[in-house]
């Protein structure tokens, strides 16, 4: 298994999603029917967007959104 990158973590609760229905919602609050909906339509975008909405997707199917507990309090 892949180890995740503590500065991924990090990123999936601080940065807003660029565009789209969704447009300025932290990548960790967007619904997984929004995250499904770009699987079953081509995939996730290429380059770092699409690395961080593969995890956040990851994390939410696995039911761990506990890992984000402590970074997104750090932050918010």
């Amino acid at each position: 298994m892949e180890e995740i990158n503590p500065e991924i973590l990090k990123e999936v609760c601080t940065v807003k999603m660029p565009f789209g229905k969704y447009q300025n919602t932290i990548l960790a609050d967007l619904p997984v029917s929004y995250l499904e909906w770009f699987m079953r339509n081509g995939g996730f975008p290429k380059g770092k967007l699409g690395m961080q909405l593969s995890t956040i997707y990851e994390i939410k199917i696995n039911g761990l959104m506990d890992l984000l507990t402590p970074i997104r309090k750090q932050y918010f």
